[in-house]
C-alpha cells in the first residue's frame, strides 16, 4: 500500500463501505425471496430500482464532484446510508418492512452509492502522482475484493442465521466506520473559485459527455460496459433464484457462493500491476474479460447435492472475480491518464452512466426470462449474453493496447506520462 496517511484513511473508509455495499446488495435481494416470498418478476424489480439511480444520477453526480471536495461528498454518502439502514433495521423490529419500504430503501441507498463511488475514484487522482495510479488503484481494488468476499458471506449468513434487522444494521455500522475514516483526510483540494461565470452542472454534464465520446479509448469502455452490466445484471438476478431454488442452497451457502468472487478479485488486483506490463494492456483485458465472464456457461449445467454444485459454484466465482477485477484495474488506469484533471468526476460518472445506466433493463430482463424460460434456460441464455462485452472489446482500440498506458499528450487540458470504471 502507498505510504501516505491520507491516501491510508481512503483506504480504510473505502474499505468499509464497500463492505457494507457488498453486504447490502445480498442483503435486501433475500430479504425479498426468502423472508417476503418475492417471485422473479418482482425481484428484478427491486434489483432494477435498486440501479436505477446510476442511470438517472450519475451524470450530475460527476459534475457535483468535480465541484465539491470528495471528502464532503463520500462523508455526506456514508451518514446518508448509515442513517437509512439503521432506519430500515427499527422498520424490521416493528414489522413494518415490506416490499415497498423495500424499494424506496434499495433506490435512497442506490442514489447515495452512485456520490460515493463517483467521488471515491476522482479521489484517487487528487492523492497520489500520476505515476502511481495504477499501486493506488491496485490498493483500493484489492480492499474491494476483500469486501467481495466478506461482504456477501456477511449478508448471507446475518440473513440466515440471525435476524432481518441485525443485517440491515451490520451495514449501517459499516458505512458509520467509512465515515469515521473518509472525514479524517486533511489534504486540502484545490477547487476552482466560484464565479459569476462558473459553467451551470447542464453546460457541465455535457463536456463530460462530448469528452468521453470524443475519446476512442473512453468510448470503447462504454460500449463494453454497457454489454457486460446489461447481460450480468440479468444473469444475476436469475442466478439469485437458480441458487435457492434450483440447487436448494440455503442462504448462508447462497453468500458463501457469491463472495467466491472475492478471493478470484484479489488474485486480480494483484497480478494488475504485472500481467499488463508483461503482455500489454489489451492482451491482458481482452483475455481476462473472456475468460472471467465464460465461466458462468458451466453453471446452467450443475445438478446433484450441495457436496458437488458448491465446489463448483466456488471455482466459477473465483475465476469470474479474477478475470473480472484484471479488467476493472486495467480500465480504470486507462481511463484516469486520458482525462484531464477537472474531467476526472465527469468522465468516471459518464462511464458509469452508459454502462451502469443498463443494469437495470438488464434485471428486468433476468426476471422476465426466468419466468419465461425456466431458471436454467434463462441462465443459461444471460450468461451466454455476457460474452458479447469481450468481443466489443477484441474489436475496440483498447485491444491494441502495448505494455505501457497511452501517452495523454492527445488529450486537451490533460497531462501525465504514464469496468469498474
Amino acid at each position: 500500500m502507498l505510504r501516505d496517511a491520507d491516501f491510508r484513511r481512503l483506504w480504510a473508509g473505502q474499505s468499509a463501505s464497500q463492505l457494507g455495499e457488498h453486504a447490502t446488495l445480498v442483503v435486501l435481494p433475500l430479504l425479498a425471496v426468502l423472508t417476503l416470498g418475492a417471485g422473479p418478476g418482482e425481484l428484478g424489480v427491486l434489483r432494477a430500482v435498486g440501479q436505477a439511480p446510476v442511470l438517472l444520477l450519475s451524470l450530475l453526480a460527476g459534475a457535483w464532484v468535480d465541484r465539491w471536495r470528495t471528502r464532503t461528498t463520500m462523508v455526506l454518502a456514508d451518514a446518508g446510508r448509515a442513517l437509512l439502514l439503521g432506519a430500515a433495521a427499527l422498520a424490521c423490529l416493528l414489522g413494518g418492512l415490506g416490499l415497498p419500504a423495500l424499494l424506496g430503501l434499495a433506490f435512497a441507498v442506490g442514489a447515495l452509492s452512485v456520490l460515493f463511488d463517483v467521488a471515491y475514484q476522482t479521489s484517487l487522482v487528487r492523492l497520489v502522482e500520476r505515476d502511481l495510479l495504477v499501486r493506488g488503484n491496485s490498493a483500493l481494488e484489492g480492499s474491494r475484493s476483500a469486501a467481495q468476499t466478506g461482504g456477501p458471506a456477511l449478508g448471507g449468513a446475518l440473513v440466515s442465521a440471525l435476524s432481518a434487522p441485525v443485517a440491515a444494521a451490520s451495514g449501517g455500522v459499516l458505512f458509520a466506520l467509512s465515515f469515521l475514516s473518509i472525514r479524517r483526510i486533511r489534504r486540502a483540494e484545490a477547487l476552482p473559485p466560484p464565479t459569476a461565470a462558473r459553467p451551470r452542472a447542464r453546460q457541465q454534464i455535457g463536456e463530460g459527455l462530448r469528452f468521453v465520446a470524443g475519446e476512442p479509448l473512453l468510448r470503447a469502455v462504454c460500449v463494453a460496459s454497457a454489454a457486460f452490466q446489461l447481460s450480468f445484471a440479468a444473469m444475476t438476478t436469475v442466478y439469485l433464484l437458480f441458487l435457492p431454488r434450483e440447487l436448494h442452497l440455503p442462504g448462508t451457502v447462497v453468500g458463501l457462493a457469491l463472495a467466491a468472487t472475492g478471493p478470484g478479485a484479489l488474485l486480480g488486483s494483484l497480478l494488475a500491476g504485472r500481467l499488463p506490463r508483461r503482455f500489454g494492456y489489451g492482451a491482458v483485458i481482452v483475455c481476462a474479460a473472456a475468460l472471467g465472464d465464460g465461466a458462468f456457461l458451466c453453471v446452467p449445467a450443475l445438478h446433484g447435492p450441495p457436496r458437488v454444485t458448491v465446489p463448483a459454484l466456488l471455482a466459477v466465482g473465483l475465476l469470474f472475480g479474477s478475470g473480472g477485477q484484471l479488467v476493472n484495474v486495467a480500465l480504470m488506469a486507462v481511463r484516469q491518464v486520458v482525462t484531464p484533471d477537472a474531467m476526472q468526476g465527469r468522465a468516471a460518472a459518464t462511464i458509469n452512466f452508459t454502462g451502469m445506466g443498463t443494469a437495470p433493463l438488464g434485471s428486468l430482463l433476468g426476471g422476465f426470462l426466468a419466468g419465461a424460460l425456466g431458471l436454467r434456460t434463462g441462465l443459461l441464455v444471460t450468461a451466454a449474453a455476457m460474452l458479447l462485452s469481450p468481443v466489443l472489446l477484441a474489436l475496440s482500440p483498447l485491444a491494441r493496447l502495448g505494455r505501457e498506458l497511452p501517452s495523454a499528450r492527445g488529450v486537451s487540458g490533460s497531462r501525465g506520462v504514464a469496468r469498474n470504471p
